[in-house]
């Protein structure tokens, strides 16, 4: 009796300790509330985390990529990442400092611990000054990626690591910047020195050009590519792609992709759900019509449907931006269970 009355006691004061704590860093009462019944283990299992091996890396990936950006570029956020990594979690993407701010800098405490374990990705577009429908002369060529490579030196600083397994082109839409060889050959050339072994794209736009011309080159090891079960995502619109085949249609590009030797991972899966702020709070219903009974009766949010769609229909992972730890187990729980709830591989 004493012995439990002293248990319920100790987990109130951690539930208040953690809450309060949660509450001044976000300001959101639910997360709060949340991060303080997990600290306590009041918040239920975590399923066991599936993986997919990540095209010609070879590493074998969980399929929840953790999207350091948003969570990591005002604070460190160490509790998170760590349970990420104890549930599963082995890929961590981050990027460079203009666009993430000091995402690279709060993720290094972590990987001074974890680097071993990990795969690490880091990113930085390359500064062409080119609309994506503009060919690259050679000249600025060799001058974009130069600067790509200096990023890519600043950012292994930021992150106090010698090497990242992965380097992507950031916001590629460009097909002739997708299969420059001076870029390529840049990319070479921080091989050879150590700083990373894989080359790789992340691509809001003109995506589905952009990846069959990796495809092409058999230069890419992944692509991180934004798609909803809708179909491409606009980025311009924040909504579906004007004329985009829904998911299932474009599936047969990415089986292609993947037998090219190119990891699949997903980002925005589900944004067009949340809508724009000012507009309201988005559109819940909006893939329900892709959706099949077992699926659309499965105890998911539509955000946690959305992750398991994508999966199931030619990603390998998709990257997620968990800015708290109701988030990051919601999104747990999508990726490691989607296979239970489709027939297709």
């Amino acid at each position: 009796m004493f012995t439990n009355t002293r248990r319920r006691f100790i987990q109130y004061m951690a539930l208040a300790g953690v809450g309060s704590r949660t509450l001044f860093q976000t300001g959101d009462a639910r997360a709060a509330l949340f991060e303080a019944k997990e600290s306590v283990g009041l918040g239920g299992p975590w399923p066991e985390m599936t993986y997919r091996k990540l095209g010609k890396t070879g590493f074998n990936g969980s399929r929840l990529v953790f999207g350091c950006g948003a969570a990591l570029s005002k604070q460190p956020r160490d509790e998170l990442l760590h349970t990420a990594f104890d549930h599963g979690v082995n890929v961590f993407d981050v990027g460079y400092s203009e666009y993430y701010g000091d995402a690279e800098k709060n993720l290094a405490p972590f990987l001074k611990q974890k680097r071993d374990d990990i795969f690490l990705i880091s990113k930085a577009p390359i500064p062409a000054g080119i609309e994506f429908d503009e060919i690259l002369d050679m000249s600025t060529a060799k001058q974009a990626a130069k600067a790509w490579l200096k990023e890519l030196d600043r950012s292994l600083k930021t992150l106090q690591v010698e090497h990242v397994d992965a380097y992507y082109q950031m916001a590629g839409n460009n097909i002739s910047v997708i299969a420059n060889e001076e870029v390529y050959a840049a990319f070479e050339s921080a091989k050879a020195a150590g700083k990373v072994s894989h080359l790789g794209v992340s691509t809001h736009q003109n995506a589905e050009n952009v990846l069959k011309t990796m495809i092409d080159t058999d230069w890419y090891s992944l692509v991180q590519i934004a798609v909803t079960p809708g179909g491409w995502y606009d980025w311009n619109d924040r909504t579906i792609l004007p004329g985009s085949p829904p998911m299932k249609d474009i599936k047969p590009l990415f089986d292609k992709a993947r037998e090219s030797g190119i990891g699949m991972i997903g980002m925005k899966a589900g944004r067009f759900l949340a809508g724009r702020r000012f507009l309201g709070w988005g559109n819940p219903d909006a893939f329900d019509k892709y959706y099949d009974e077992k699926i659309a009766r499965a105890s998911l949010s539509q955000f946690q449907r959305s992750y398991a769609f994508v999966l199931a229909h030619g990603l390998d992972a998709v990257n997620a931006d968990m800015q708290n730890m109701q988030h990051l187990k919601e999104n747990h729980i999508a990726t490691a269970t989607s296979q239970d709830y489709f027939d297709i591989a």
